[in-house]
């Protein structure tokens, strides 16, 4: 299944129902009370957080969402059933924008302002995006002294709609993030569950890709390129995922001649794209040390050293160094 983490849904609350006039009739008179009931409210619309990144991916051929009408009044004072609502579920970390909140009256929503961001940051996390209409008035309601028989009735009120921006920002504990061909989804790999795809070529990493680690959970940023942060390459649009993680393990591989640009590149990237990324704990993780003479493995993390406080060498090959490395990140995450 595509990973999709942006999507455009059209949502309409259902309408109120009407309500009725009624009459409520004793033997040998034609008629002897208004009797008809209100209309039943009109569903609403929810989002639910689910544990779940592919989500949105079973909405795209599903771009609108409408709620049960309510049901009009009924004789002998009863009211009408208020229309089911509906639950929207949609992954945790979707940032929701309402882009068009109206009442198809014309009148904006209180509890919806245009472009509203609604965030779901945890699972079973529920949020009313549009309410539903109010039933109408039978003509029981309008029953006074002065009026025993009314007429009157009022219809039910049309439920809120809007259009939403779903924007998906993945949460989790730490994040890979580095140049393509970093060994990221290979360590991912060595370190959790999951299982990446792993090839000797750039952007083999095409979507995100999440693994658990003890109890922490740990996402594959797909590889940025000098220029992200303005589009180049898989561009900004993942980025973003970056935003919601604890802490960042940047993976370099020890093949580059510098590794200090390397480095260097990726920060400024993500400085570009938002400066409070910077703020976020590092850990520097240099990959493939099996590639390379164990002279440049020292020389490289002493240089590194001056860059981030926690530098770690690892092949995804040596058993020995991803248990060892397995169990100091758990410290580190366990700290932050």
């Amino acid at each position: 299944m595509a990973f999709i983490d942006e999507i455009t849904i059209h949502a309409r609350a259902g309408r109120g129902g009407d309500g009725v006039v009624r009459w409520r009739h004793e033997k040998g008179k034609e008629f002897s009370g208004a009797s008809g009931g209100n209309g039943g409210a009109g569903g609403s619309v929810w989002a639910v957080a689910v544990r779940d990144i592919h989500r949105l991916a079973s909405y795209r051929h599903v771009k609108e969402f409408t709620a049960d009408r309510g049901e009009d009044g009924k004789r002998d004072s009863q009211h009408g059933r208020n229309g089911a609502d509906i639950s929207i579920e949609l992954p945790v970390g979707s940032i929701i924008t309402n882009l068009s909140t109206a009442q198809r009256g014309g009148e904006s929503t209180k509890s919806n302002p245009f472009n509203k961001k609604i965030t779901l940051a945890a699972e079973g996390d529920r949020v009313l995006l549009l309410a539903g209409g109010r039933g109408g008035l039978g003509n029981e309601h309008f029953k006074a002294s002065t009026n025993t028989t009314p007429y009157e009735w009022t219809p039910g009120k049309e439920g809120e709609e809007a259009d939403f921006l779903v924007e998906l920002e993945l949460v989790a504990d730490a994040g890979l993030i580095g140049l393509p061909n970093a060994g990221k989804s290979s360590l991912l790999n060595a370190l959790t569950n999951a299982r990446s795809k792993v090839a000797h070529y750039a952007f083999t990493t095409l979507d995100p890709a999440l693994g658990t680690m003890e109890e922490f959970v740990l996402a594959d940023i797909p590889g940025l390129i000098e220029g992200a942060s303005s589009g180049k390459g898989l561009g900004f649009k993942f980025l973003r995922h970056v935003r919601r993680t604890r802490v960042l393990f940047h993976c370099i591989s020890l093949e580059h001649d510098d590794v200090e640009a390397v480095y260097k590149t990726v920060r400024k990237e993500l400085n570009t794209f938002d400066p409070l990324l910077s703020d976020k704990p590092e850990v520097c993780i240099l990959t493939k040390s099996d590639m390379v003479t164990p002279e440049k493995i020292h020389e490289t993390q002493k240089r590194m050293e001056q860059h981030s406080p926690h530098v770690f060498t690892v092949s995804v090959i040596d058993d020995v160094a991803i248990k060892r490395l397995k169990d100091t990140l758990v410290k580190l995450l366990r700290a932050h």
